[in-house]
Order: C-alpha cells, then sequence, then structure tokens
C-alpha cells in the first residue's frame, strides 16, 4: 500500500478531535489530514463508543471523522508485526492493551508515527514512533 501518510492517529487523539473540534489537535489534524490515517481497529474502537452511548449527535460526529480521514485496513503484514510486538512485550514483562497490541503492530507494519496520548504504553515497542499532540499543545 502506497501513501502519503505519516501518522496514524490512536482512538484517545481521535476522541479529542470529536470533542474538541477547535482545540490544537483537531486544528493540526487539519493542517496535516492528508497525511493522516486512522487504523480499521480505531475506526471500530470510535462506533463501538458512539453505539454505545446511543447518541445519534456522537455517532454522526463519529462518522464525519472517519470520512475526514483515510481509514487504513489491517493487512496480513501486520500479524507479523503483532507476533513479534507481543512476543518481545511478553518476555520483558510490559504487555500493553490487546487493542493496543494491534494499533501497535499496525502503525508500525506501514512505518508510520502513531498519535497517541498513551506514550507510556506505546513507547514500550520496539520501532514504533510515537507523539502525543496533546501534550504538544499544551501551554
Amino acid at each position: 500500500m502506497t501513501t502519503d501518510w505519516r501518522y496514524m492517529l490512536d482512538t484517545n487523539i481521535a476522541s479529542e478531535i470529536i470533542r474538541h473540534p477547535d482545540g490544537p489537535v483537531a486544528q493540526r489534524m487539519f493542517n496535516v489530514s492528508s497525511l493522516c490515517c486512522i487504523s480499521s481497529l480505531v475506526a471500530s474502537e470510535l462506533r463501538y463508543g458512539a453505539e454505545k452511548r446511543a447518541s445519534a449527535r456522537l455517532i454522526d460526529l463519529v462518522e464525519a471523522l472517519i470520512r475526514r480521514l483515510a481509514v487504513a485496513p489491517y493487512e496480513d503484514v501486520s500479524t507479523f508485526h503483532y507476533a513479534s510486538i507481543r512476543n518481545d512485550l511478553t518476555a520483558k514483562g510490559a504487555l500493553i492493551g490487546p487493542v493496543d497490541l494491534f494499533i501497535a503492530a499496525h502503525a508500525r507494519s506501514l512505518d508510520l508515527t502513531l498519535v497517541t496520548n498513551n506514550i507510556r504504553e506505546f513507547s514500550r515497542v520496539d520501532g514504533l514512533r510515537v507523539e502525543n499532540w496533546l501534550e504538544e499543545a499544551a501551554p
């Protein structure tokens, strides 16, 4: 898959954009939206959260964000990264959450920087670049 993507947004960053569409994180994303994508896993989590809240407004906001960003499909190459990351973190006794493992594998397999507010967990993954746009936006 050849793209111009540089960034994959984690669920917590996408949620921040939905909650604060005029905030600094949203503005940064809008400025570089052609370089951003979300994983199909993040799209799943966003849709689950909206459905769980049974809010038509939230569902509309989630769908609007998903339409604005490219959704990267989780493909076979990511499964090799998943296996490697899980094996490495298990050996270190430093596992991260199950969905986070998939998201990390997906971002690393596409050689993308993962934009997240969960640097503590994702920084355990060797070879995964991470940025926190929330922290960078803080005064």
